[in-house]
C-alpha cells in the first residue's frame, strides 16, 4: 500500500523548493533491509527502495551518500560484530559528504542493545527465558545511551550544518489483534524492549546537546506489526532466518520516509 509523503506540486510558474543536501548513516533500517532481497549478499548490504531512496525520490533532498550497512554496530568489535562497517567507520569514510550535509538521518543501537538475543530467546514457547533476556537487555541500556550520545556528537562534529534525524524503531508485534506467531507474553516482552530502546535513544538525543531530533515511528506502525493482517514489517517463516525478517517492507520504508519528511521539513534546512 502506497503512502503519501504530503508532497504537493508547485504552480508551473513557481520556483521549486530548495532541496537539502542529505547523508544517511546507520544500520539495516537505513540500509533498506526488507525492501529488497531476503538475504545479505555483501559485507555492506543495502536493499532498495529503502526509506532513504523514497525520501530522495521526493525531490526534497539531494542525496549525497547513503553510508548505512546491514548489521552495523556503533563501533567495530564485540560479540555482535559481523564485519559490516560500523557507524563510526561510516562517519570516517563520509567526511566530505557530511561536511556539506544539511540533513543526516540515522538508525542505530538495536543490534548493540542485543536485539538478536531478544528475538532468538522470544521466538520460542519459553516465556521464562524470553523475559530474563529482555530484562537483562533493558538493565544494560544506560551503557548504550552513552555510546549513542557519542555517535550523535561525532556526527555533528563532522556535519556542523546538519540537522540529525534520529529515527526510532517500530514495535514488532501486535499481541492483541495479531496472529499468535509466538506466545503473547513473548510478543509483549519484545515490544517492551523496543519501547525501552526508543526511550534510551530519545534520552541520548536530548543529552547530546546537538542538532539531533528523535523521530518516533511507533504510532505510524500501529496496526501494521509483523503479525498483523496488513504488515509493514517482514516476517517470512517459509525460509530459515532470512536477514530481512523484522525489518520494514516497502510499505514500512514508505512510512519511515513520511515520518522523516513530516518531522524535518527538508526545504527549511536547504541553503537559500
Amino acid at each position: 500500500m502506497g503512502l503519501s509523503l504530503g508532497f504537493v506540486g508547485s504552480p508551473a510558474n513557481a520556483a521549486p523548493p530548495p532541496s537539502a543536501d542529505y547523508v544517511a548513516l546507520g544500520d539495516s533500517y537505513t540500509a533498506g533491509t526488507g525492501a529488497g532481497g531476503l538475504y545479505r549478499d555483501a559485507l555492506c548490504w543495502q536493499s532498495h527502495p529503502g526509506y532513504v531512496d523514497v525520501v530522495a525520490d521526493t525531490g526534497r533532498v539531494n542525496l549525497l551518500e547513503n553510508l548505512a550497512c546491514h548489521g552495523a554496530l556503533l563501533v567495530p568489535g564485540g560479540p555482535f560484530y559481523n564485519g559490516a562497517p560500523s557507524v563510526v567507520e561510516q562517519i570516517a569514510s563520509g567526511q566530505t559528504a557530511l561536511r556539506n550535509a544539511e540533513l543526516v538521518s540515522i538508525t542505530a543501537g538495536a543490534i548493540d542493545a542485543g536485539s538478536l538475543l531478544a528475538l532468538q530467546a522470544c521466538a520460542t514457547p519459553d516465556t521464562v527465558t524470553c523475559a530474563g533476556t529482555v530484562n537483562a537487555i533493558i538493565a544494560n541500556l544506560p551503557v548504550l545511551e552513552a555510546g549513542l550520545e557519542g555517535i550523535y556528537q561525532t556526527t555533528q562534529a563532522s556535519a556542523p550544518q546538519a540537522t540529525i534525524a534520529v529515527m526510532g524503531y517500530p514495535r514488532l508485534f501486535d499481541p492483541v489483534n495479531g496472529a499468535p506467531v509466538i506466545p503473547v507474553q513473548n510478543q509483549e516482552k519484545v515490544n517492551q524492549a523496543i519501547d525501552a530502546l526508543n526511550s534510551t535513544i530519545a534520552k541520548a538525543v536530548a543529552d547530546s546537546r546537538t542538532n539531533a531530533k528523535f523521530i518516533d515511528v511507533t504510532k505510524r506502525f500501529a496496526g501494521h506489526a509483523a503479525n498483523s493482517l496488513v504488515p509493514w514489517i517482514v516476517l517470512d517463516f517459509r525460509l530459515p532466518l532470512p536477514d530481512a525478517n523484522f525489518h520494514p517492507n516497502i510499505a514500512g520504508h514508505q512510512a519511515y520516509a513520511a515520518a522523516l519528511v513530516s518531522a524535518v521539513k527538508p526545504a527549511q534546512l536547504a541553503k537559500r
